[in-house]
């Protein structure tokens, strides 16, 4: 009985896992200790005349949902090491 407890939340846990992220990008970005702060990818946006509406996590990357400087809104992955445009499968 407890075998099957345990099973079940392991199940649910991998599956809420998985149901966070789109599969849009993924990055190797290794321990969150190594990643550069959201609020320095925030300013570096900032600076280039974004408007951050959001900023997350999505499969080891930073998704942010923004007003890009040309005015487009955009759904833009970020390596958080790096801080580099991660390629995706959706065009913005």
């Amino acid at each position: 009985m407890i075998r099957i407890l345990m099973f079940s939340v392991a199940a649910a846990c991998l599956m809420a896992s998985q149901a966070n992220a789109t599969g849009l990008a993924t990055c190797n970005s290794g321990p969150k200790s190594a990643w550069k702060p959201e609020a320095q990818l925030q300013k570096m946006l900032i600076g280039q005349g974004w408007q951050i509406r959001r900023i997350k996590e999505d499969g080891g990357c930073y998704e942010v949902y923004a007003i890009d400087g040309n005015g487009k809104r955009v759904e833009t992955y970020f390596h958080p090491l790096t801080l580099e445009v991660v390629p995706t499968s959706k065009t913005n």
